[in-house]
C-alpha cells in the first residue's frame, strides 16, 4: 500500500510540474527552476480542490515552493496532511506559514484543528485565541477554542466560547452541534437533544449532525425516531450495524463506549475540523 502511494505522489508531482514547461525541465540550477515557476490558475486551484487529500497534498506542496509567501498553499497544505493523519508535518508547515505570515488567521485555525485532531488541544489553544483577538467577528475561532476547551477539561470555558460564537452567527449549526456533543459527553442528552434538533434545522446542516441527532436519541430510549434518521442518512448495511451497536448499548450508554462505526464518527468534533 505504502509502495503504491508513493508511487501516486510521485506520479502526481511529475504532473503538477508538466506545465512549467520544457525550459524548467532543462534548467540545471533548481533555484532558476523554481524561480520561473507560475503559480497555478484560479481554475486549476479549484480542480485540485476536489480532489483527495494526498493529490491536494502534492500540489499545495508545489504550490508552496513555488512562493512560500502564498497566503493560500501553505494553509491547504495544512489541511490536507491533517487529512492524511500526518499531524507533525501539518503542525511543522503551519508553523512555518506564520513565520512569514504572522497574522495568517487561517493558517491558526488549521494548526487548531491540528492539535484537536491529533488529541493535543491544549498546544492549539495558543494559536485559536490568536486568531480570535486577530478576527473578533469571526465565530470560527470561538467555535474552534470551545472544542480545544472542552478537550482540555475547561468545560465552562468552553460554553462560554460557544456562547460567544452564537452570538456573532445566530443558530450556526457547527457551534450547535459541537456544543450538543459536549453535553452528551457529559451525560446531559436531553440537553444534547435540544441543541441537537436546532442544528439539524438549519440550511447548512450535514448528515454528520443528523447522525448525531440519531445517536442521542437513540441513547435516550427514543429508538423509533433514531431509526429512521439512520436508515435514511446510511447505505442499509452500514445503518444495520450501527443500529445494532445503539440497541446494545442501551439507555445508560455514554457517547465515548461508541465504536469506529459511520455513527461513531458522527459524534466526534470532525463536523467542525473542515470548516
Amino acid at each position: 500500500m505504502s509502495r503504491n502511494r508513493s508511487l501516486i505522489s510521485m506520479t502526481l508531482a511529475a504532473l503538477s510540474l508538466a506545465g512549467a514547461g520544457a525550459a524548467v525541465a532543462q534548467t540545471a540550477d533548481p533555484a532558476a527552476a523554481s524561480a520561473s515557476r507560475q503559480p497555478a490558475s484560479a481554475e486549476e486551484r479549484a480542480a485540485y480542490g476536489r480532489l483527495d487529500p494526498l493529490a491536494r497534498s502534492v500540489f499545495w506542496s508545489r504550490e508552496m515552493e513555488v512562493n512560500p509567501a502564498d497566503p493560500v498553499a501553505g494553509v491547504r497544505l495544512v489541511e490536507a496532511l491533517r487529512q492524511l493523519g500526518q499531524f507533525d508535518q501539518a503542525t511543522t508547515v503551519g508553523q512555518q506559514v506564520l513565520v512569514t505570515q504572522p497574522q495568517n488567521v487561517e493558517a491558526m485555525l488549521e494548526i487548531g484543528r491540528t492539535q484537536i485532531a491529533r488529541g493535543q488541544a491544549f498546544y492549539g489553544i495558543a494559536p485559536l485565541e490568536q486568531a480570535r483577538s486577530l478576527a473578533p467577528t469571526d465565530w470560527r475561532p470561538l467555535s474552534l477554542l470551545g472544542v480545544a476547551y472542552q478537550q482540555v477539561s475547561r468545560t465552562a470555558d468552553a460554553r462560554e466560547a460557544w456562547n460567544a460564537a452564537l452570538t456573532l452567527s445566530p443558530d450556526n449549526p457547527e457551534v450547535l452541534t459541537n456544543a450538543a456533543m459536549a453535553l452528551a459527553t457529559d451525560g446531559d442528552a436531553p440537553g444534547a437533544e435540544t441543541l441537537l434538533r436546532r442544528a439539524v434545522t438549519q440550511p447548512a446542516a450535514t448528515q454528520k449532525m443528523r447522525l448525531n441527532l440519531a445517536m442521542v436519541l437513540g441513547l435516550q430510549g427514543k429508538t423509533g425516531e433514531a431509526e429512521q434518521i439512520i436508515r435514511r442518512e446510511l447505505p442499509p448495511a452500514s445503518a444495520e450495524r450501527n443500529l445494532q451497536w445503539l440497541r446494545s448499548q442501551g439507555r445508560t450508554a455514554a457517547p465515548a463506549t461508541s465504536d469506529t462505526t459511520a455513527l461513531a464518527s458522527a459524534r466526534t468534533w470532525s463536523s467542525l475540523q473542515g470548516q
